[in-house]
């Protein structure tokens, strides 16, 4: 089946100058978690569809809204200043297995084809943990083309908080923590959790950030995560300076000023928003209407300039087409790792294509050496257990996929995975699964973890597509 075109409704798109209650920034609502399913092997999705109408970049326009600085400086102040991610790497306190030392269940959920290059589980706990779900992953490999923070080699991986569990408090709802995973040897990764907070009062307090991490990119010293799908506000993607990692002294479930000091949820490192950029009004992952739902984002310094790419979430069982879109970095001096705006706050696509497939969990964006044109990397995830997703190169011209497999079918790569990152420097594609349900897909049974971090090279990828 190949895309045919389909109308899609457009509404008169909302002005938006989404806000900052006092300082604080409006994050706090809990976010809809949306789920991974969608057919293994799906049909051919066919070619993408430039959509240039001034309608089309209006509806995907972004408003940006900065924390003030001395509200910032505030807050590290109080805090007792801010520590650096060499910091956090050196106090890992969790270490990932590799390949050998994973489960049977772990090592099932790596793709098919093209092999994985590098492969890595979680600890045991988080490995089976059914409060939180990883859902996203960058690298220092995204913040610097040498592919390196300072001296280190990093990546980070976003868990969202798992609210499907229904026995889990209430104050739990929407958290959103990171790993800081120190890669700088590859037989021996370690990580650190680091929450995501927000300041409030002036820089006085800080409160959680609940937002669904579906995706993340990092450039230079900023750090842009999606927020929450459909939540009852308007943000769609949220900054963090990696310059201003914060300790929290204080072991305690509170998030925020304690006696004694401060606390983060029982975490040692918190991680507060500097700005959020909004869109046009709140969107709805059940229609195709003109405000979208982030699914996720990747970096692309293939670009010039480098920019962020993205995709819309809409529900596999539906019949909705996605939007995949890109924003231009700026490449002023003064606004490092910061979207390029105009001088109202607000940044228009760029490039804005639809592809023909629905269910789209990760997307990536690359231009070959020499190339017109980038390629568009669309990845989609089977709902049910024990089936493996597909991979889709698509560009305007059409879409392939590797085949696996007597019966040549295209759910050739992993199990229900989830964002993707391209690392530059290495030339290896990153992504994460997500399942540790019980087989019947119900949270709180026993389970078989099929959780999984792992690496592809780009060219193995491209070699391997028919």
């Amino acid at each position: 089946m190949t895309y045919r075109g389909r109308h899609r409704r457009r509404r008169r798109g909302r002005a938006l100058r989404g806000a900052l209650a006092g300082t604080a920034l409006a994050l706090t609502a809990a976010a809809t978690l949306v789920s991974t399913s969608q057919a293994a092997g799906s049909p051919n999705p066919g070619p993408l569809h430039s959509m240039t109408s001034s309608a089309d970049v209006q509806n995907l326009r972004l408003h940006e809204t900065l924390v003030p600085k001395r509200t910032l400086d505030t807050l590290e102040r109080e805090t007792g200043g801010s520590v650096s991610i060499r910091t956090v790497l050196r106090s890992a306190d969790h270490s990932m297995r590799d390949r050998d030392a994973c489960d049977t269940s772990e090592k099932a959920a790596l793709p098919v084809q093209p092999k994985a290059s590098n492969a890595y589980c979680w600890d045991r706990r988080d490995a089976a943990t059914q409060q939180w779900l990883p859902q996203s992953v960058t690298t220092s490999g995204d913040a610097y083309s040498d592919g390196k923070w300072g001296d280190d080699r990093v990546i980070l991986a976003g868990w969202t908080h798992n609210d499907r569990n229904a026995d889990l408090p209430q104050e739990d709802r929407g958290l959103a923590r990171i790993a800081f995973i120190d890669a700088n040897d590859p037989q021996h990764l370690k990580y650190r959790w680091v929450l995501l907070v927000a300041p409030t009062n002036g820089g006085k307090d800080f409160e959680p950030v609940r937002s669904h991490l579906g995706g993340m990119a990092w450039y230079q010293d900023k750090l842009i995560v999606t927020a929450k799908n459909g939540a009852g506000r308007d943000n769609a993607l949220l900054v963090f300076d990696m310059n201003r990692i914060l300790r929290a002294g204080v072991d305690s479930d509170v998030v925020g000023r304690v006696s004694g000091g401060w606390s983060a949820h029982g975490y040692q490192y918190a991680l507060p928003a500097v700005g959020s950029y909004s869109l046009g009004g709140t969107c709805d992952a059940r229609t195709d209407d003109n405000t979208p739902c982030f699914g996720s984002v990747s970096l692309d310094r293939t670009s010039t300039p480098v920019s962020l790419v993205a995709n819309e979430w809409f529900s596999p069982s539906g019949d909705q087409s996605a939007r995949l879109w890109r924003y231009n970095y700026s490449t002023v001096s003064t606004r490092t790792g910061l979207l390029g705006s105009d001088r109202d706050g607000d940044i228009d696509a760029d490039e804005v294509l639809e592809t023909g497939a629905v269910g789209v969990q990760g997307v990536l964006s690359h231009k070959p050496s020499g190339a017109a044109r980038p390629d568009w990397y669309t990845g989609y995830a089977p709902g049910t257990p024990g089936k493996h997703g597909t991979l889709w190169r698509q560009n305007t011209d059409g879409a392939k996929a590797a085949k696996c497999g007597s019966d040549g079918k295209y759910a050739c790569w992993g199990r229900h995975t989830e964002s993707l990152s391209y690392w530059q420097e290495t030339g290896e594609v990153w992504t994460l699964t997500e399942r540790a349900a019980g087989q019947a897909d119900h949270w709180g049974t026993t389970t078989d973890s099929e959780r999984v971090l792992y690496s592809v090279p780009l060219n193995a990828v491209d070699k391997a597509v028919r």
